[in-house]
């Protein structure tokens, strides 16, 4: 059997697949020629680069499996799919640390003003050292303020665990009941039970200082042109989970007015190609969709996903 990971797999995770004894194929095939080169395998792989669809699908019956390397399927038709018979599985926990992390690393980067002083230090740092001094004295820490968390599956929680670490308090708003508390490590094997509350989504959007979104996209922004009104004034934003999730227009709109202190966005809503107002705010701290891009996080999602659809294929 054939399988074509056309968004790449991790070597531990194509050595799995190889060893169990199917063909790999790691040579990216480009969208467009899918329809006619993808029924020569028996199943495949993808990042969130490439799309599986319905047309996809019918042209495609040779195939088995579909799998997705890490968390939202919104690029793969699931539920049409499976009425084909076609198996769908993705790896939803392998990533959810990666993507908390670079959340942080935003947030962290945003208090301080590091994504704008690497902007301009290089430009104007031997000759206005002291002005930039005084340009960025006024950051804050993030202990003792409230981290608003948008959707509280794997990586929302990861993501408050770390908040919790940090000294912050956790809200957070789910369509299902959450916990009351996380478990967090301590040095030494100690683990402790931290409080976390839920509550709604306008009650989240009046009470964080800063809001983190982990939610797939749906048919409209979670935060658009109405929901910024309802912001705590300064709220910084980050976004790690789909382009289209926030209004980007709004946003740059709220970034202006200083409604909104700072936004982090690691995912857009014209990949892979953001528009210019959004690339080139000066209030906004950048990354090319990398949530999901640690080593560690590769390694687990191609060992997860390979053993997936092994039992899948052996079935």
């Amino acid at each position: 059997m054939k399988i074509l990971a056309n968004d790449g797999i991790d070597p531990i995770g194509k050595k799995l697949l190889e060893d169990a004894g199917f063909e790999v194929d790691t040579n990216h095939i480009p969208q467009e020629e899918l329809v006619t080169k993808l029924n020569n395998y028996d199943a495949i792989t993808v990042r969130s680069a490439t799309k599986v669809r319905q047309a996809l699908i019918d042209a495609c019956p040779n195939i088995k499996v579909i799998g997705r390397g890490g968390v939202g399927m919104d690029n793969i038709d699931v539920d049409y799919a499976r009425s084909k018979g076609i198996a769908v599985i993705n790896t939803p926990a392998a990533s959810s640390l990666s993507v908390a992390e670079l959340v942080f690393a935003h947030l962290l980067n945003g208090v301080r003003f590091l994504f704008d002083a690497n902007r301009k230090m290089p430009v104007e740092g031997s000759t206005n050292f002291a002005g930039l001094k005084k340009a960025y004295a006024k950051g804050i820490e993030l202990r003792g303020k409230t981290i608003g968390i948008v959707g509280f599956g794997r990586i929302g929680r990861e993501t408050a665990k770390i908040a919790l670490g940090l000294g912050m308090d956790v809200v957070f708003s789910d369509l299902y009941d959450g916990p009351a508390s996380l478990e967090l490590s301590l040095s030494g094997g100690v683990k402790v039970e931290v409080p976390v509350k839920q509550v709604g989504l306008q009650e989240l959007f009046s009470v964080s200082d800063f809001i983190s979104l982990h939610v797939p996209f749906t048919d409209k922004p979670v935060i658009g042109k109405e929901e910024f009104a309802l912001l705590k004034d300064g709220v910084a934003l980050v976004n790690a989970s789909r382009g289209g999730v926030i209004d980007e227009l709004a946003l740059i709109e709220a970034l202006d007015s200083g409604k909104v202190s700072f936004a982090a966005l690691d995912v857009f809503d014209d990949e892979p190609t953001p528009r210019a107002g959004i690339l080139q705010h000066a209030k906004i701290s950048l990354t090319p969709h990398i949530g999901a891009a640690t080593n560690e996080a590769q390694e687990r999602i191609g060992e997860e996903l390979a053993n997936l659809i092994i039992q899948q294929l052996k079935k």
